[in-house]
């Protein structure tokens, strides 16, 4: 079309652009909606009985889970990790690639359009006349007689919209809207993980710092024990081997409590990784007090489809999975779009952008695949072949969410039954080498005797505490297991998400 077009034209074009808005509203999505996958979602946990089920009002469903521990040295340790855990970074990372994604599917409703300038030079054949194109796709005439040369000088702007008849771009759109979420959800499993591998490690670290102090008290009383052998030794009421045996005990101690130093050491380091500090600038000073276990309710099997990440960015990808069959069938069938130019055309730069120099062009195209040789057939077998395998990954994810609560209740119930036999062994040990203690005193017993009573009861003090720092690893674990603080709903306000992590990504700029 040209800018002397009857006035008709206007009203044509506006009736055009009227019913491509009406189809592209009023358009089908191809491919099938989404339903949730079955599930079979056993009534309760079979590990679960003597367990407290949770309601809205308990800790566990606090997003600050380790607060249940009551140690501030922790929670800040939790606060360090959510600001520097380069691992909780690279997922961040990853989300806000979806989240471009998001974007990028939502520009496609627009329009876009363009701007050139350009200058073209053309040639003819001696002869008649005849014409030039152009490089918006109009012609020229070159005049007739000899050949001839022709300058044109094209400023051409353009715009072009798609029709989402079939839905192609509103399932891509919900496909890039799943992504989001799934990557939201591995976000917040990412840091779960990261949050219950710290949470190990410290409450690890605190058992051990019992066991020093243990150890450190067992050393000095073997070395009292050893001055009073060897008292005794030079009054000639006992023999040199008792002096022998506890100077052997006393030295084998020490070099446990050694051991102990390079495992505290290690557990330190790690947590300074966690919370993204080099090890060589962390330190925890030692705390008298033992972590206390806390009590952990737990929740139906239902809710825990609710609770975890990992089950939740499962199944957000298959949803993503089931919204490509749609981009894959829509493939198959015409694309419509509009698109129209505009702009000037010379012959020379002196009157370039004038009046006369006005086109315009505007029109609909339809482009429909006819031959491919089963490509787009086998496109849409494919993404039906990717959702099933989303499906089963789904259904796996659960089924191993189970798998992981009843293995901690479980774990849990049994080590409670243990630590409360361990306590009786360690108060009839710590009885037993009292008694032994004094007969030897009292000349009735050999040295001999007595080392073998006092390496019972530290032993057993030492398998209590381990057994303290078991049930306290698995107490972490069953929290994870459940889903930590984390809830569905956090997909549906990603929102907070993003001012959390905007905040996170100014720190590093400030610095």
């Amino acid at each position: 079309m040209t800018a002397s077009a009857p006035s008709s034209r206007p009203q044509r074009l506006a009736w055009s652009l009227t019913f491509a808005l009406s189809l592209a509203l009023t358009g089908c999505a191809l491919g099938p909606d989404y339903e949730r996958p079955v599930l079979s979602t056993p009534d309760g946990f079979k590990e679960g009985e003597g367990w407290k089920l949770a309601t809205p009002a308990d800790e566990l469903e606090r997003g600050r889970w380790w607060e249940m521990y009551a140690d501030p040295v922790l929670s800040d340790l939790m606060r360090r990790l959510d600001d520097a855990n380069q691992t909780v970074a690279q997922s961040v990372a990853q989300y806000l690639q979806a989240k471009t994604a998001v974007r990028g599917a939502k520009a496609a409703f627009f329009p876009t359009g363009g701007a050139s300038v350009d200058k073209t030079r053309s040639s003819s054949a001696s002869g008649g006349g005849g014409s030039v194109r152009l490089a918006d796709g109009s012609t020229v005439s070159t005049g007739g007689g000899g050949g001839s040369i022709t300058d044109s000088y094209n400023a051409v702007t353009n715009i072009s919209w798609e029709l989402d008849i079939w839905g192609r771009l509103r399932r891509q759109l919900e496909s890039d809207r799943a992504s989001l979420q799934a990557s939201a959800a591995d976000l917040a499993a990412v840091r779960l993980s990261q949050q219950s591998t710290l949470a190990q490690s410290y409450l690890q670290l605190r058992v051990l710092d019992g066991q020093r102090r243990l150890l450190k008290a067992t050393v000095e009383a073997y070395a009292r024990s050893l001055r009073l052998t060897e008292n005794q030794y030079r009054a000639g009421m006992v023999t040199k081997s008792d002096v022998t045996q506890a100077r052997t005990q006393l030295k084998s101690t020490e070099a446990q409590a050694v051991d102990l130093d390079y495992q505290r050491a290690q557990l330190e380091h790690a947590i300074a990784v966690l919370v993204g500090v080099p090890p060589a600038e962390f330190a925890l000073a030692e705390r008298d007090a033992l972590p206390t276990l806390p009590e952990i309710p737990t929740l139906l099997p239902s809710h825990l489809l609710e609770r975890r990440p990992d089950v939740a960015s499962a199944e957000r990808q298959v949803i993503s999975a089931n919204a490509l069959i749609g981009v894959a069938k829509a493939a198959r069938f015409p694309t419509f779009s509009l698109s129209a130019a505009g702009g000037y055309r010379s012959s020379t730069t002196s009157n370039w952008f004038v009046t006369d120099n006005r086109f315009w062009n505007i029109g609909p195209e339809m482009t429909l695949p006819l031959f491919d040789g089963g490509l787009l057939r086998s496109q849409v077998d494919q993404a039906r072949a990717t959702h099933q395998q989303a499906v089963a990954t789904y259904r796996q994810t659960v089924l191993d969410s189970f798998r992981e609560v009843e293995d901690y209740l479980v774990q849990l119930s049994v080590l409670e039954r243990e630590s409360r036999a361990q306590q009786e062994a360690v108060d009839a040990a710590n009885e037993s080498r009292r008694l032994m203690e004094n007969q030897y005193k009292a000349g009735t017993v050999d040295y001999t005797s007595v080392v073998t009573v006092q390496t019972a009861a530290l032993s057993n003090e030492r398998t209590g505490l381990t057994l303290l720092s078991n049930r306290l690893t698995a107490s972490v674990q069953l929290i994870a297991a459940l889903g930590g603080g984390w809830g569905s709903a956090e997909l549906d306000d990603l929102e907070t998400l993003d001012e959390r992590l905007d905040k996170a990504q100014a720190k590093p700029e400030e610095d």
